[in-house]
């Protein structure tokens, strides 16, 4: 098992990448035509989503890096370096084109259903929290770890319920600016996830660097 301080970073990390809060507008926008009933079937099924997503990610992500012939070294750097990519554009209090293109966005406002495609994947259980599940999985084979990960998996997905839960009291209560506020706070976080990650992967790669 790792350190508290690694499930924890861990936990902020993943929470940080899936952003409940950063997400209301867009659920917002893209249940508006629904009523309360249905916007609440609508956040059940984008958290049980998300939830299916990581909980895959955590036990065959490892079985899958090692079919394509990956190492987690090279999966570190590239992985590190989408995460960085989100995080600056958290930064800038947007939704970076990796999580969800301008394309996706089009085509979801035709669609009846969106609680999957796009809420769950890619807007919240996007590549980078896919990526931070399976860099995380693989530090340690033991069960308790992978336990202790889905914990933190399962406070995320409630975390998230909770918010999509409070949407109407959100939208009434907190500005677009305060929303802003949050998601750049939480991208510096993510940044700074991202480098540790990138130079334990170039490390990996390149003893030397050690």
């Amino acid at each position: 098992m790792l350190e508290f301080t690694e499930y924890t970073k861990f936990l902020i990390g993943l929470l940080a990448i899936v952003n409940p809060l950063g997400a209301v507008p867009i659920f917002v926008a893209l249940t508006s035509g629904a009523i309360e009933a249905e916007r609440k079937k609508i956040a059940k099924i984008v958290v049980m989503a998300v939830m299916i997503i990581l909980f895959v990610a955590l036990l065959f992500g490892d079985l899958l890096l090692r079919f394509f012939g990956i190492t987690i070294h090279s999966f570190s750097v590239g992985g590190g370096i989408l995460i960085l990519l989100m995080a600056i554009s958290m930064l800038q209090a947007k939704i970076s084109a990796v999580a969800h293109t301008a394309e996706e966005a089009r085509e979801s406002a035709s669609k009846e259903s969106v609680a999957v495609v796009p809420l769950a994947m890619p807007l919240l259980a996007g590549p980078g929290a896919i990526s931070t599940v399976v860099l995380y999985a693989h530090k340690n084979p033991s069960v308790a770890h992978y336990a202790i990960m889905g914990l933190d998996i399962l406070i995320v997905g409630l975390l998230l319920w909770a918010v999509l839960q409070l949407v109407p009291w959100i939208s009434r209560h907190i500005s677009q600016t305060g929303i802003n506020i949050f998601t750049r706070i939480m991208g510096l976080i993510l940044a700074a996830i991202a480098v540790e990650i990138i130079a334990s992967g170039l490390k990996g790669l390149f003893p030397a660097l050690g």
